[in-house]
């Protein structure tokens, strides 16, 4: 089955979560601490029930393919076809009130990312890409849901870029190190963002984006989606970043080299 197959199941799968995390947002919800002591590392209700929610539909329609979720681990993580889900990536700006997070909903064929849907339910905007090409559709400046194609914005140089990561917190000390030497290059940085970060660099806002420590879930989704728009994204010793780890991801090859080189230092 081609991977344009599965393009109208994202979308009924991004309808569940927004469906289902919308009623939460803004609200008195409680969120608990999945760090076990370590640095806060929030979940919701929200997180949970459209994670939930997703993997029934998915195992209703396709019960031979995969599943890796944040919130219940995986099945079938072998299978041909692999969803790869985060329900809220930016939990912590969801319970803050803040808009910068997003439903992720990734597939992987044989190992590789081929899909991906990032869903912000709040703002109504929907990034998608396959690696190939990808979209925005959201509210134009009527209101009216429009539609473009993504494309990323290259830069002479970092002097001329603008660099974004989640937070200096979530690095180690010698990983802060690395990225303090290219945020002194940047033009500006800014901080926040979590997913919404990678869509913005895919949209032509953003050059580059830097996150430590990102799980699987935290990044197949986007990989079809700034590869799509001509960006490149890899860990930051150039490898494979399906796995998470380290990662990066620049508007252009020959920024995503400057910035390798700065992170390898």
């Amino acid at each position: 089955m081609a991977t344009v197959d599965f393009a109208a199941f994202v979308e009924k799968l991004a309808d569940i979560a927004a469906d289902t995390i919308l009623p939460f947002f803004r609200t008195a919800l409680r969120a608990e601490d999945k760090s076990a002591g370590g640095m806060f590392d929030p979940v919701t209700e929200a997180d949970r029930a459209a994670e939930t929610a997703m993997r029934h539909l998915i195992r209703a329609t396709f019960p031979n393919h995969g599943i890796i979720g944040e919130e219940f681990g995986q099945i079938q993580s072998e299978a041909e076809y692999v969803w790869v889900l985060d329900p809220i990536d930016g939990t912590k700006s969801f319970i803050a009130g803040m808009p910068v997070w997003g439903s992720l909903i990734g597939l992987l064929h044989k190992g590789r990312p081929v899909y991906g849907m990032m869903v912000q339910p709040f703002t109504l905007e929907r990034f998608t890409g396959d690696g190939k090409g990808a979209k925005w559709r959201g509210p134009g400046c009527d209101r009216r849901i429009t539609e473009r194609k993504l494309a990323t914005h290259a830069c002479h140089s970092l002097a001329q870029a603008t660099l974004m990561t989640t937070s200096p917190l979530l690095y180690t000390a010698s990983k802060l190190k690395a990225f303090r030497r290219v945020e002194a290059k940047a033009r500006l940085s800014r901080y926040g963002g979590d997913c919404y970060a990678f869509a913005m660099l895919a949209a032509g806002h953003v050059n580059c984006v830097i996150e430590s420590g990102l799980k699987t879930y935290d990044i197949v989704p986007l990989v079809p989606i700034i590869e799509g728009a001509g960006g490149v994204v890899t860990c930051w010793d150039g490898s494979d970043p399906t796995m998470g780890g380290d990662v990066v991801a620049s508007c252009d090859p020959r920024t995503h080299e400057e910035v390798l080189e700065l992170l390898r230092v």
